[in-house]
């Protein structure tokens, strides 16, 4: 059996490093807001390139915490205008509603599965506040379009960079690149705790004083509550295994992309729909770090079916798109095509900085003599 992702043996690399961390936080007696945090918290940002890196509990609350401190700043108003791509997980779209702001649904480019910049400017209104971008697949989501646009109409972008740490846009890291970034460490990301973990950075002193607030029940003193909080906080023993994987993350995310590079090299089936490189630079390329391998199959059901009796798993990022989910069944009856093509056709294949080579060729081999007409 081919796991579509081997976490076990992704942490075996560095379980010693890992056991002994772990030890040291407990032998510390100390295990929230300590030492390991803030150590963390530092060099985040020392490898973002920011001011800033707040550790919180996880991804969706990095996203909350952004808009909810732009909130009680006066930045945004309840019922002001995100932008934000249609295609992207559920979660982006739940940090917008949770704090009471209003999802401005985009389509995505069929090539890249990003947010189509070019269809930004006309979703704009008086009450957009912001354009919330998401690295998606681990694919830099930017360009000199983008930033002219949130000038012109002085709006604050926020990087959904859950997927793509350690991806670059003209030297520049993802995460350092709009006004506020949202991490997630979830266990499955290119950087991985053993457990939920997220971050927030940005270089706005203001913005990041009030998330750190928000993120311990609104207080800044201890018992001292200045805003209607919330308990998102990163645990001691997470900081410190995230302390050691971020370490190897360069050369994890370099690994990735050799696997990408074998998969679109090798990968002849004409019906499969390879994402949309420059072949010849993948492994050099640093706008993308590869946390998915997505390709596209009009019978994508039919082809992860053919996989798995082949003891190949594979997973779908994401089967339903949240305009059709019942959390947000005012939208269901809302048509986004492109959005939707990609969600019925899209599978994810297994990439890792542990899959071994004779795995991927029994991949590539069986994807070879798929047939499904």
């Amino acid at each position: 059996m081919i796991n579509f992702l081997d976490l076990k043996k992704i942490n075996a690399r560095y379980a010693l490093e890992l056991k002994q961390a772990a030890a040291e936080v407990i032998d510390s007696g100390w295990y929230l807001l300590g030492e390991r945090v803030k150590v963390f918290e530092q060099n985040l940002s020392n490898y973002c390139g920011v001011r800033h890196a707040i550790g919180v509990a996880n991804g969706l609350d990095a996203l909350r915490l952004i808009l909810r401190a732009y909130i009680e700043l006066g930045t945004m108003n309840e019922g002001d205008e995100i932008i934000v791509p249609a295609n992207t997980y559920i979660a982006t779209i739940l940090a917008i509603t949770d704090n009471r702001l209003k999802p401005i649904l985009v389509e995505p480019n069929i090539n890249t599965y990003n947010l189509d910049i070019d269809q930004i400017e006309s979703k704009i209104t008086v009450r957009t506040k912001a354009i919330m971008v998401v690295h998606l697949y681990g694919r830099v989501c930017w360009s000199e379009k983008l930033e002219t646009i949130a000038k012109k109409y002085n709006l604050k972008v926020i990087e959904d960079n859950a997927q793509a740490i350690g991806a670059q846009w003209n030297g520049k890291k993802t995460g350092s690149l709009g006004d506020a970034a949202g991490f997630s460490f979830y266990p499955g990301k290119n950087l991985g705790a053993l457990g939920d973990a997220g971050a927030v950075v940005t270089n706005n002193d203001s913005l990041a004083e009030v998330v750190r607030a928000l993120g311990n029940y609104g207080s800044k003193v201890k018992y001292t509550n200045l805003y209607k909080g919330l308990n998102s906080r990163l645990d001691e023993i997470q900081a410190a295994f995230l302390n050691v994987k971020l370490k190897y993350i360069d050369q994890e995310n370099q690994i990735r992309r050799q696997v990408a590079r074998f998969y679109c090299d090798n990968i002849k089936n004409q019906q499969i729909i390879l994402p949309s490189v420059s072949h010849g630079s993948i492994t050099t390329d640093p706008s993308h770090v590869w946390h998915l391998f997505v390709v596209r199959h009009p019978k994508r059901d039919k082809l992860q079916e053919y996989l798995k009796a082949k003891d190949i798993n594979t997973l779908i990022h994401y089967p339903i798109p949240p305009h059709k989910q019942a959390a947000y069944r005012e939208w269901n009856n809302l048509t986004f095509p492109v959005t939707e093509k990609i969600h019925n056709e899209v599978l994810s294949l297994p990439i890792s900085p542990v899959v071994e080579k004779k795995e991927l060729t029994t991949i590539v081999n069986a994807i070879n003599r798929f047939n499904s007409f």
